[in-house]
């Protein structure tokens, strides 16, 4: 039998398993190209950003006001590193707390005027950089890359 055709685990092929080497290997570099973006794109915002919380922002800008205890889970994160990442986001001016209406005992963090308008200064410098790079891709090209990168994520969640 041929190495690239050999059974691997899970009843796939040889050639499965290839693929699947392949993506790994992608993924690794995207991985690493998108931490280095991250530290840039968090730099950009706040110079004492940490490249971590610039995903805070993120996810904050998209889903409107969260607990604290939402974004650790959202993130995968313990609830001490979720607290330092606020802490220094706040310290910032970046996001604010405010009760929770359904939780007196809760707070709810959000953007500030000053955070929100420093994230979508630099998210809209971004987009504008990947529309140049992507300018010759097919639009349906791009977005079957954002539906399949969409169900990885959430098969990430799960």
């Amino acid at each position: 039998m041929h190495p690239t055709s050999s059974p691997c685990p899970g009843g796939g092929s040889g050639v499965d398993h290839e693929a699947f080497l392949a993506l790994e290997r992608e993924l690794a570099v995207f991985l690493r190209r998108a931490r280095a973006s991250s530290g840039e794109m968090a730099r950009e915002v706040h110079p004492d950003l940490e490249p971590a919380a610039y995903g805070l922002l993120v996810r904050l800008e998209d889903a409107g006001r969260q607990r604290a205890t939402d974004l650790a889970a959202y993130f995968g994160v313990g609830k001490a590193t979720m607290s330092r990442q606020l802490r220094a986001l706040w310290e910032l001016g970046l996001v604010a707390r405010e009760p929770d209406p359904a939780d007196g005992r809760a707070s709810l963090i959000r953007l500030t005027d000053e955070g929100r308008a420093r994230f979508t200064r630099v998210r809209d410098a971004r987009r504008a950089q990947y529309m140049s790079k992507l300018a010759d891709w097919d639009r349906a090209e791009i977005a079957e890359l954002a539906r399949l990168l969409h169900q990885l994520n959430e098969r990430a969640e799960s």
